[in-house]
């Protein structure tokens, strides 16, 4: 028996000075610069807009970032993006006061414009009543048209919030669709009763006060997940897989099917599309069940195998048991006409008769039945269930955060972990099981239907609501049948309306102002000062005075280099003067982390 022979591996021989690969291996000027840029939290894809003066005719080109919220295209805004809802958790967390004291009390204008418009509603009832030539009518109904409409602009003017009559017009109800079907509100039997409380206004947790004295507001941080579609591949604290292995962190079947054939796509590609909505129904169910309007923030994410799952940072303290009998109990049910199986293949759907305006079957031309007819007939249906039922999975994770512990941080930076990257990015996908499993996946949600009016319908022998001659089957442009979102069409990004009582473009202006402070540039009078008029479009790449993108790059990397060594100068100056010593500091509560994104 001949032993093998081992070769050594050939040693790495450095190119030829002067060769082809020697040139191709010299790093790129083009590459150099953006990694610069990026290195500097330049935006390397900056968008360019012309400001013109109206007054004076002046135009010159203005350079605004892209604002990118993915790292895989442009990581200087997508990581300002990430540190911007960082702030914005970290300062709704631990509230200790109510973010929105509530609206102010109409001024007496604002009432005596309404008071005109009661009477005008007044005067237009009566018209209507009265008996009189109908060419006389509608003049004077035209005439109390005109002075509803001028009074409602003197409303609108005058700060008001809203309107006095929304959703309907001098005419009428302005929506033409068709009335909203109502459906039974009773509960399903086979899960569990949750207690309704009438819910309390408040959004501030308990305060607890220890044994020493010493009081605490604590907050929670929840993670809920989806149901399983049959076992994967994954790592077990004391116990094998269920393939019967223990795999390994880098191991190529890690989140991929044990049996594909068995695996249930076609239920996780609807529990992705409709998983946006069973949250909705959580954080509805759980205001009910603890009597207080409980506020979170959060982001959705991808596991492993695919199946979204959710992060939140919620206010105050809810006991474990009240969340995870709350999960047990929220469901979602989908009232659509039957999806189970494709009635035309992709290849050869439905077709499109332009002469009745209607889509009809390939080989009869029978027209298929409407949106309204299909859900007629569930209706009229006494024993009909819904199409697809989503409910979440039995791990519900739920742990305590004391405000000013190490957790805060980590776990604010654990929720935000993915919120730069595409859904298919969050995890690397190295190998083929891996991959065949995103394709199966990717091929179920392609045929999914994602809304009334998804083009998909047509597949399953129904035509959608409003449909048209332009509706491709199969090629939907909703972001749900994406490869790169897997069914997460929505924002990733949740955040309840009173959380930290800013808007994004709030906390961006918490920093300008902070920066602006620390610099001496003072803001007095700026909004009593009245703005040139200008007008913006945008610039056209063939105009003679927009510089090369190189250009503006290279010189926006000049210009930030310029304003932090400014920014670090006047930092310094704030610590040695007597100046307060928290213009200078790194953020350490909520109150001083609009200061982390001025860096």
């Amino acid at each position: 028996m001949t032993t093998p022979t081992l070769t050594a591996p050939a040693e790495t021989i450095a190119p030829r000075p002067g060769s082809r690969a020697a040139r191709l291996a010299q790093p790129r000027a083009v590459d150099a610069l953006k990694d610069l840029a990026i290195d500097h939290g330049v935006c390397i894809r900056p968008i360019a807009l012309r400001r013109t003066d109206l007054t004076t005719g002046k135009t010159e080109l203005v350079d605004l970032p892209c604002g990118a919220t993915l790292e895989a295209r442009c990581p200087p805004c997508a990581k300002k993006a990430r540190r911007l809802r960082q702030v914005q958790i970290r300062e709704g967390w631990h509230r200790a006061d109510e973010p929105h004291p509530g609206p102010q009390p109409a001024t007496p204008r604002q009432r005596d414009l309404i008071t005109a418009r009661a009477h005008l509603e007044f005067d237009r009832a009566a018209l209507e009543l009265t008996p009189m030539d109908l060419a006389d009518r509608a003049v004077e109904l035209e005439r109390i048209a005109v002075a509803i409409d001028a009074v409602e602009q003197e409303i609108a003017a005058e700060g008001l919030r809203g309107s006095i009559v929304p959703g309907r017009g001098l005419d009428g109800p302005a929506d033409d669709d068709q009335p909203r079907r109502v459906r039974s509100t009773k509960r399903r039997q086979d899960v569990p009763d949750l207690p309704r409380q009438k819910v309390d206004p408040r959004t501030v947790g308990r305060t607890y006060t220890g044994s020493d004295g010493v009081e605490h507001r604590p907050s929670m941080w929840l993670t809920l997940t989806l149901d399983s579609y049959g076992p994967v591949h994954s790592i077990h604290q004391g116990r094998p897989c269920s393939c019967r292995r223990w795999h390994t962190t880098d191991d190529p079947l890690l989140g991929t099917p044990v049996d594909p054939a068995r695996y249930d796509y076609r239920r996780a590609a609807w529990d992705a599309v409709h998983f946006p909505r069973l949250l909705d129904r959580y954080w509805q169910n759980l205001r009910r069940a603890v009597g207080w309007n409980v506020q979170y923030a959060g982001c959705v994410e991808p596991q492993r195998r695919l199946a979204p799952h959710a992060h939140f940072a919620i206010r105050g303290t809810i006991p474990r048991t009240t969340l995870e009998l709350v999960a047990k109990a929220t469901y979602h049910q989908v009232w659509w006409p039957p999806a189970d199986q494709l009635r035309y293949p992709i290849n050869r759907p439905p077709t499109w008769d332009a002469k009745a305006e209607t889509w009809v079957d390939p080989d009869t031309s029978r027209p298929l039945p409407t949106w309204v007819e299909a859900l007629d007939l569930i209706d009229d249906d006494p024993d009909a269930e819904p199409v697809h039922l989503v409910r979440f999975g039995a791990q519900v994770k739920a742990k305590g955060v004391d405000p000013g512990s190490g957790d805060v941080e980590r776990t604010i930076g654990y929720i935000t972990k993915y919120v730069t990257k595409s859904a298919a990015d969050c995890h690397q996908v190295t190998s083929d099981p891996q991959r065949d499993h995103l394709d199966r996946l990717w091929h179920e949600l392609r045929v999914t239907p994602c809304s009334e009016r998804c083009s998909n319908w047509l597949l399953y022998g129904v035509q959608p609501k409003k449909a048209h001659g332009r509706l491709r089957p199969g090629h939907c442009k909703g972001r749900v049948h994406q490869k790169t979102t897997l069914g997460i069409g929505g924002r990733r990004v949740l955040v309840s309306r009173d959380w930290s009582g800013k808007t994004l473009a709030d906390h961006r202006a918490d920093a300008h102002a902070w920066v602006k402070a620390l610099l001496g540039v003072t803001t007095d009078g700026e909004e009593t000062e009245e703005r040139p008029a200008v007008a913006w479009e945008m610039a056209r790449y063939d105009d003679p005075d927009l510089l090369p993108l190189e250009h503006r790059l290279l010189r926006a990397v000049s210009q930030r280099i310029q304003r932090r060594a400014q920014l670090s100068a006047a930092r310094q100056r704030a610590v040695n003067s007597s100046d307060p010593p928290e213009m200078s500091r790194q953020p350490t509560n909520p109150a001083e982390s609009v200061r982390s994104l001025a860096a």
